[in-house]
């Protein structure tokens, strides 16, 4: 198997959009009526304490491996 090199930043940045924003909101869809009366910042503490976790150990190895089938796909045989 080729070895696929790590993500440039910009690549890592876009991968991090990605699984960011979608969960950030349906998270606010989902809890946003639960969360309506808290102030701002606690309110962006629970979100980004459901959040982070999502994205890192749920979204984040996804794209990793989308990445990779994409630029192994095309790679020279």
């Amino acid at each position: 198997m080729i070895p696929v090199p790590p993500p440039t930043k910009h690549q890592l940045a876009l991968m991090i959009w990605v699984a960011v924003f979608p969960t950030l909101t349906l998270l606010n869809l989902a809890l946003g009526g639960l969360l309506a009366d808290l102030p701002p910042v606690l309110r962006t503490f629970v979100l980004s304490t459901v959040a982070v976790p999502i994205v890192i150990y749920g979204l984040m190895p996804r794209l990793h491996r989308v990445r990779a089938r994409i630029l192994l796909r095309g790679a020279p045989r």
